[in-house]
Order: C-alpha cells, then sequence, then structure tokens
C-alpha cells in the first residue's frame, strides 16, 4: 500500500486539471448535498422535539356549554386509545380594547379567547411560564406571548399592566406564557372565568395513534360519540399545526433536492468522464506500473485513490461551505415562525453533514470504479503498446463523409471528432444535458416565482401605498376623514383608481387565535393579480383567503362557516376565492361584508393606481403637500419567499453549469493530448492555428446542440414535478397563467444553452492546443 499511495500522490500532482475538476465537483455536489439535506432535517425537527417536551395535544376540542356537561367530557378522558387529556377548561371570548393592545406588543386588538386553568402543568399541553406567575386570583390574567427579548421585563413588558374591559372588572397581566399547542390567547383562574360568562368547554387528547389525519379524525369521533348532538363546535390536530410550521421552509426543500440530486448526477457523470480520459491517455503508465511490478488490484487501487484525494478535499471544503450558505437560508425560511417559547431557529443535524462528508466520496468512488476497472484488465504489454501507438479511432471514416457537405474543412473535421471516443462523447452530452435540464428547470421556476412574487403583493397592481398616519407611531394625523380621504387621494392628477383599505379582528368558533379581515372599498382595478381559484367577492357575505387559511381551518371553495365579531355577534361568510401570499389567519372582502362585520370600521391605507407614465415621485410630493398626514410608498419590491428561491436557484444553476463546463473543459483538454500529434500533422499542411481552435470547439458545440436538445425536455420534466409537489407541501396553488412559462422563443434559447456550456468549457483548452507549435509536437517523427 505504500507503493500504492506514493504512485497515487504522484499521479495526483502531474495529473492537476483532473485533480482540480474532481475537487471543484465533489464541492459542488456536496455544498448542495448539504443545503437541501439540512432544509429537509428542520422542516419538522424543532417542532416534534418542542411539541414532544410540552406533551401537546393531538387534539384540540371545543365543545358547546350549552349542550353537553363538564362531567360528560371528563369521561371522555376514559375512552379507548385515549393516552391522556386534559379539561374540561370553560372558554369565554373577550374583547381586547384597542388601547390595551397597543400597549402591549404581539397583542392586537379584537376578540380574545381566555381559558379557566388552575395551574399551566398537566398530563398534556404543559404551558412554559417564563415571566411572572400564574393567575390565582381575581383580576388575574396570564397572556400567551412568545418570549421575545424585552418581553418579560423592561418598558415594554405587559407585566403589570391592566386590561380594562367594557363593563366588566379589570383584568392585570401578571403572567406569560406560551402554548405548543395555541390552545388559547390568555389564561385566568376557574373562579374568574366564571365571571367572563363562559360559553364553551375545551378538551385536550393525546391518542395512542396520530400519526395521520385519518387516525386523528377517527380518534376525535370516538371520544365525542354518544354526546348530544352538536355539542362539538370544532377541533384542532396537532398536524395542521405542523403543518402551518413547515409550510413556509417547504417551499424550498423541493427545489433544492431537484437540484441536489442533479449536482450528484453532474458529479457522477463528470467523474466517470475524468477517470475514463486518465486510464486512456495514461495506457503507457499503467504498462509501467505492471511492468515494475504492481498487480492488477493495485493498479485499481492507484486510479481510485487519485480520485479519492480530490474528491475527500473536495467534500470537505463544500460540506463546510453547506453548512454556511445553509444558515443564512434557513434563517430565511423560518423567519417569523415560532412554538412557544423556543425560537424557531433552525441547527442542521450531523447527520446531514455526515451524509454529505462520506456519501459525496464514496458516489464518486463507485462513478470512478467502472472506468478504472478498464486499467485492471489491461497486460502490461498491451497497455505499453497501447500507448505507444498513434490510436486511429472511428473519426475518420465518418470525416471522409463529411468531407461531401458544404462546410469549411475545420468544421467537418471536429462534427467527426468525438466519434473517435464514442463513450467519452457520451458522458460529455450527458453532462451538457443536465447543464441544460438545469438551466432550463431554474429558468422556469424562476418565472413563476417572479409572478407569484408580484402577485402576492398586497397593493397589486397600484403603484402606491398610501397609509393614514398614526400619532401612537409618532405620526401626524390627516386633516381629512376616510372618505373624503379616498376621493382627495383620486382627485389628484394623474390617478387611475384608488382602492381604500381597513381592517378588523373575528374570531373562528373553536380557535384560540384571531383572524383579521381586509375590507377593501371601490378601486376594482387597483386588486393583486393573486386569484389563484374561485373569484373576487361579489355580493355581501363572500371573502377569500390563502391556501393556508383553507388548510388551517379545513375549509373548500363554497363552504360556509360562521365567525364571530367584536360583541360577540356570529356572522355566516362564505368563501369564494383563494389567493395567492397571504397569511394563514387572514381573509379579504369588500366593504359591504367589512360593515356588516364592524359598523365603525374605517380604512388606514390605499391603494393607488396611476395612469401609464404618471411620475410617481410627483405623485408623492402631490399627496405630502395635500395632507402632511398621508404617507405614500412605492410598491416595487418581490416577496422575500420569492427573492429568496430565485437567488438560491440562480447560484446552484450558475454553479452547476459551470461544473458541466468544467467536464467539457477537461474532455477538449482530453482530446487535444491523445490527439496532439494529428493536431500537429494538420497544422504542418497549411491550418492555422484559428482554424485548430474553430475544430476543437465545434466538436464540443455539436455535442452541446445534442445535449440542449435532449436536456430541455429534462428540464421541463424536473420542473412539472417539482412544481406540484411545492404546491401541495407548501399549502399553495399556482393559477395556470403563472405556470405558461415555455415559449418557442425562449425554449430555441435554452436548446443554444447547451452550444453555450460546451462552447465556454472549450474555448481555453482549444487555443492552448492550437498555439503548441509544430516542432514540438513532432520532434520524435
Amino acid at each position: 500500500m505504500s507503493a500504492v499511495w506514493r504512485a497515487s500522490v504522484a499521479a495526483v500532482r502531474r495529473r492537476r486539471l483532473q485533480t482540480s475538476v474532481i475537487g471543484v465537483v465533489a464541492l459542488v455536489s456536496s455544498m448542495a448535498l448539504v443545503v437541501a439535506l439540512g432544509l429537509l432535517d428542520v422542516v419538522s425537527g424543532p417542532f416534534d422535539q418542542i411539541f414532544g417536551r410540552a406533551h401537546g395535544a393531538h387534539v384540540i376540542a371545543t365543545f358547546d356549554a350549552t349542550k353537553v356537561s363538564g362531567a360528560q367530557l371528563s369521561r371522555t378522558a376514559h375512552r379507548p386509545g385515549v393516552r391522556a387529556s386534559a379539561g374540561p377548561f370553560p372558554e369565554a371570548v373577550i374583547q381586547m380594547p384597542e388601547k390595551a393592545a397597543s400597549e402591549m406588543p404581539g397583542m392586537a386588538p379584537g376578540p380574545l379567547t381566555v381559558v379557566g386553568r388552575a395551574d399551566p402543568g398537566g398530563p398534556v399541553d404543559r404551558l412554559d411560564l417564563f415571566a411572572g406567575h400564574w393567575a390565582s386570583g381575581p383580576g388575574q390574567i396570564v397572556l400567551s406571548l412568545p418570549d421575545a427579548p424585552g418581553m418579560a421585563s423592561g418598558p415594554h413588558s405587559p407585566l403589570g399592566k391592566r386590561i380594562r374591559l367594557p363593563g366588566r372588572r379589570p383584568l392585570s397581566v401578571v403572567g406569560l406564557a406560551s402554548s405548543v399547542s395555541g390552545t388559547a390567547q390568555g389564561w385566568v383562574s376557574p373562579r374568574q372565568i366564571t365571571a367572563l360568562h363562559p360559553t364553551t368547554y375545551q378538551m385536550m387528547y393525546r391518542f395512542d395513534r396520530a400519526a395521520t389525519p385519518r387516525q386523528v379524525t377517527e380518534d376525535t369521533a370516538a371520544v365525542s360519540a354518544g354526546l348530544p348532538s352538536g355539542s362539538l363546535i370544532a377541533h384542532q390536530s396537532y398536524l395542521t399545526l405542523r403543518a402551518q410550521v413547515a409550510a413556509n421552509p417547504n417551499t424550498f426543500v423541493p427545489f433544492l433536492t431537484a437540484f441536489g440530486i442533479l449536482g450528484l448526477l453532474v458529479a457522477i457523470l463528470i467523474v466517470g468522464n475524468v477517470v475514463s480520459g486518465a486510464v486512456v491517455s495514461g495506457f503507457r503508465h499503467i504498462g509501467v506500473l505492471k511492468s515494475l511490478g504492481f498487480t492488477p488490484r493495485q493498479v485499481l487501487a492507484v486510479y481510485l485513490v487519485m480520485v479519492c484525494v480530490p474528491a475527500t478535499a473536495g467534500t470537505a471544503v463544500g460540506t463546510a461551505l453547506g453548512g454556511v450558505v445553509a444558515r443564512p437560508l434557513l434563517h430565511q425560511v423560518f423567519q417569523g415562525a415560532q412554538l412557544g417559547t423556543a425560537n424557531m431557529e433552525p441547527t442542521i443535524g450531523s447527520w446531514a453533514y455526515a451524509t454529505a462528508a462520506i456519501g459525496t466520496p464514496v458516489t464518486v468512488l463507485l462513478a470512478a470504479l467502472i472506468p478504472a476497472l478498464r486499467a485492471h484488465r489491461l497486460s502490461a504489454a498491451r497497455a505499453i503498446s497501447a500507448g505507444s501507438a498513434p490510436h486511429t479511432g472511428r473519426a475518420p471514416t465518418v470525416q471522409r463523409w463529411l468531407t461531401g457537405v458544404r462546410l469549411p474543412r475545420s468544421v467537418t473535421l471536429g462534427l467527426g471528432l468525438p466519434l473517435a471516443r464514442p463513450g467519452r462523447a457520451l458522458l460529455t452530452v450527458a453532462s451538457v444535458l443536465l447543464g441544460v435540464a438545469t438551466v432550463t428547470f431554474a429558468t422556469g421556476l424562476s418565472a413563476t416565482m417572479v409572478r407569484y412574487g408580484h402577485a402576492a403583493q398586497d397593493s397589486g397592481k397600484a403603484q402606491s401605498t398610501v397609509w393614514r398616519g398614526q400619532t401612537r407611531f409618532d405620526q401626524t394625523a390627516p386633516h381629512h376623514d376616510d372618505v373624503t380621504t379616498q376621493k382627495l387621494l383620486r382627485s389628484l392628477p394623474h390617478v387611475a383608481d384608488v382602492a381604500a383599505v381597513g381592517f378588523t379582528d373575528v374570531r373562528i368558533p373553536g380557535r384560540s387565535e384571531g383572524v383579521a379581515i381586509e375590507g377593501v372599498r371601490g378601486g376594482r382595478s387597483t386588486f393583486p393579480d393573486s386569484l389563484a381559484r374561485g373569484r373576487w367577492p361579489r355580493r355581501p357575505g363572500e371573502v377569500v383567503a390563502s391556501g393556508r387559511f383553507l388548510a388551517k381551518q379545513g375549509l373548500r371553495l363554497g363552504d360556509a362557516f360562521s365567525v364571530t365579531v367584536a360583541n360577540g355577534r356570529h356572522e355566516r361568510v362564505t368563501l369564494v376565492g383563494e389567493i395567492l401570499g397571504a397569511p394563514e389567519n387572514w381573509m379579504r372582502a369588500d366593504w359591504a361584508t367589512m360593515t356588516a362585520l364592524a359598523p365603525d370600521a374605517q380604512a388606514n391605507q390605499y391603494w393607488v393606481r396611476l395612469t401609464r407614465g404618471a411620475d410617481l415621485d410627483a405623485y408623492t410630493k402631490a399627496v405630502r403637500a395635500a395632507d402632511p398626514g398621508l404617507y405614500p410608498e412605492k410598491n416595487t419590491a418581490l416577496s422575500a419567499d420569492a427573492v429568496t428561491v430565485i437567488s438560491s436557484a440562480s447560484a446552484l444553476t450558475l454553479m452547476l453549469t459551470l461544473v458541466a463546463a468544467m467536464g467539457v473543459f477537461n474532455t477538449v483538454v482530453l482530446s487535444a493530448r491523445e490527439r496532439r500529434r494529428d493536431l500537429g500533422m494538420l497544422k504542418s499542411i497549411g491550418m492555422t492555428p484559428r482554424q485548430v481552435t474553430v475544430m476543437m470547439v465545434v466538436s464540443m458545440a455539436g455535442l452541446g446542440l445534442l445535449g440542449g436538445i435532449l436536456g430541455l425536455p429534462l428540464g421541463v420534466a424536473a420542473y412539472h414535478v417539482v412544481i406540484p409537489i411545492t404546491e401541495h407541501s407548501a399549502q399553495l396553488t399556482f393559477p395556470a397563467r403563472m405556470l405558461d412559462v415555455w415559449h418557442p422563443g425562449s425554449m430555441t434559447l435554452l436548446v443554444l444553452a447547451g452550444v453555450v456550456i460546451a462552447a465556454l468549457g472549450a474555448v481555453i483548452p482549444a487555443r492552448l492546443a492550437a498555439r503548441q507549435t509544430i516542432a514540438r509536437v513532432l520532434r520524435t517523427e
């Protein structure tokens, strides 16, 4: 093995180009693999860990207190399949005043779900009381808030502040807690909840089997069986919560996995090409090794070690870089995601690094094994004679046929050149094919995400959003009221349309968190082009929402459901459309629905669409001059998710394209070395260096064109596979207009991308081969 190691190290030093190509390929592949595996690891890992530690509820069931008693609900804890339960807890809905909400970060005015609970512990949904103490006396409340910096102490801490309720005793905030299951927005003592007039009971269950939605549904039906009809108002599965947490990361998983697979395939092909070329160009070296006493197995080991050294070094660097690159991406993916007091700051598991660090070199080794076996089988005499004899190959037959084609001789020679090594030519075509497939896939993905990013903006077709100033934010209050402001903005020069937008909070029975409803008055032409399915609201009582809202609430288009407004009144709304880019706790309605839910609703922003060619800066100055209490903003940015997807896809595409070009680069270098004598003879009979360069570049450009023709449908197929997976995992629905990204002109350019990749990889070694002098090449003749 000592001799094998010395021979392998010498080969690594002598073959610097092949060593560099293998190292870079391993680096890029391992880096993409770490990012993809890291994202897969953190999608559900943090939720499962926190959920398990807190004994989170598999199902939170809400029962009508007028139809079922607490004693009846207590008996459901002994039903078959129930591992543990907590409750029944009386549940009431109070109104959080706007003034009180403004003093408490993380709280919004509107309905607040409060549960009567004696302590934060228990067998199910153990609360994390991270500040203050539990509510044990009258007039005390514990709020559900994340453990954010400054929340437990400091000037912005809600501890000690009072919530003044209309017609009721004020509640003092004595503690801050969080629930991994999202069971409530506040907790009071069982004695205090009576004064709040609870109307429902809350029961929390953990089941023996709760791995699938079907099991959760069956278990819920089992515990509610025998109870009065209609007593179960609503139930929420932990699977829905986990899906909500993972929805944003799942947007990135499919395309990153696709890039990881493409990277590994490119690595396998290029390594196979490099080792095959090293074996063919090293026939004489193989013969010398065997004549010196190296056994066939030792020769095989020399070539495998020669590959493993740069592959291991490149993998080590790529794995480390993958961890560095993954951190900002994962931070962006999980930004704002919190469960309990545990901020969802993702950390990649060690198994992802281990898989990349071990898997990439093993993959490279397996890719090198087949061409290296050729060196294992060759006898010493045959290897030495093959290495010294000129190789005629299969190209001359094709080149004689190409002489009849009316093209420059350098072009016809170049077209026939790859057939001298058909195996190497196929590997090169495959490398370019994957490069073109990657470019095609990334182009389609980016086009869809650009359209999604524009459609997901709330402002939509409006060039500007004008906000009403609020004194609590140290802004100037507007001089005009809501309706007058809309008329004022519409009267300014170059304005095509203006929509007024306001918000109110409602609550869906059986859910602890509130839902924001966005009401729009007028300005239909300013609406965002974000409708994925269904239609916009046309009549009072109709709403639209995001796919994540539908998944969280278990609704479908056309479903009607009740919402509870501020004074406890119930209103019926119908879901008529699904839109893109909206949060899961948000709906949009027209102004008639808005005023039915909140009669005193006022707009706090305006969407303004200008006429074609209007100066946005001039309009901004006109708004500020008309009313200093109005604050216009430009609407130009894409959504953060769209920017992240596009930038990540572009970076990975560039890396894989460069790797594919390096494979072509290596092929041309090997071809030039093998055909040094032929190139010298061609130059001696009058071929110019420029013609030599053209010949070598054309030899690869033809393969690039073939790779482009074959790679285009592969990239389109990858796009059509990944997009539906992304829609399902991210709870999105892309409308057909966002998927119409393939056109004859763009597809022609994508096919030519194969020629570009091949030409970029071939031009430098071709020029180097063209510069060699005739005397140097033919000095042994």
